[in-house]
């Protein structure tokens, strides 16, 4: 996927006014259900992106559960989701006093009026602020060029015309060294590494964590595959509230097999805070 113009030359919009706010948007109707619009400008071709998606069934949770936060969700991509209206529906495991657990499903109208089931979730929320501060861990940022030295959506040799429209809604900074594979060269190690940032500037938070994730190209593309990639389970850990400004992240894949992959994430924000992981299946 490729970025829109730099987070850093635009004024930072406060959470709830973004577009990335307003299309993740859930209106609860009653307890358990709730409706979504699914936006277009999230898409990969027809299919909306897993992350988006997350954040969508996420911000349905955060309104089920009586935790703010994600710390861990877990979803099964039945089908693909497309843009339009869908409807959230959450189920309460367990609301305990540190972490509530609670279940989801995503859910759309085919042409035939038959209501079909998209996306399948489980999820642990909790309250990220009240975490103990301690860290102990040997996990190091990607080694990222600065922004202005990694590739854009203008650098694309296919021109504006092969930008997804998800890209439209990313700063994102793509490292010269693992983005080979947009030039007929893939590097064949399964690595991409990139800057990350919400096109209007908005800064991260817990909910878009869920998005970056699953934001930047799949790693299939540096071991030379082409096309749609499509993710089977992902499962995201939200480690700490973000700091303010861009995020590096890093994805890996270290087998291919069987017509399908796995997909490691790393999310670090502007603290050299590692803030969130994932560990995703694809189907190659």
């Amino acid at each position: 996927m490729s970025d829109a113009p730099s987070c850093t030359a635009v004024s930072a919009a406060p959470a709830g006014s973004s577009e990335f706010d307003r299309d993740t948007a859930v209106r609860t109707l009653r307890p358990g259900v709730h409706e979504a619009q699914l936006s277009p400008g999230w898409a990969i071709g027809t299919a909306l992106n897993g992350g988006y998606l997350l954040a969508v069934v996420g911000r349905a949770l955060r309104q089920a559960l009586p935790h703010p936060d994600p710390f861990t969700v877990t979803a099964h991509y039945l089908t693909a989701t497309t843009a339009g209206p869908a409807t959230v529906r959450t189920s309460v495991a367990r609301g305990g006093r540190t972490v509530s657990t609670a279940s989801a499903g995503l859910f759309q109208r085919d042409e035939s009026g038959t209501e079909v089931e998209r996306i399948r979730v489980l999820a642990t929320y909790g309250e990220l602020d009240a975490l103990r501060g301690e860290v102990r861990t040997s996990a190091k940022p990607p080694a990222v060029p600065p922004q202005e030295q990694c590739f854009r959506a203008t650098d694309h040799p296919g021109g504006d015309a092969a930008v997804p429209e998800m890209g439209r809604r990313l700063d994102l900074r793509l490292d010269p060294e693992t983005c080979g594979w947009a030039l007929g060269a893939p590097s064949m190690r399964g690595e991409i590494r990139g800057w990350l940032g919400l096109a209007d500037g908005r800064d991260p938070d817990p909910l878009s964590l869920l998005m970056a994730v699953d934001a930047l190209p799949p790693t299939g593309f540096d071991l030379g595959l082409t096309g749609w990639v499509p993710t089977v389970e992902l499962t995201a850990h939200v480690r700490a509230r973000p700091a303010p400004g861009p995020l590096r992240i890093a994805i890996t894949t270290r087998n291919l097999a069987g017509g399908f992959l796995e997909e490691d994430a790393e999310v670090w924000d502007s603290a050299d805070r590692l803030v969130a992981q994932s560990r995703q299946l694809a189907r190659a």
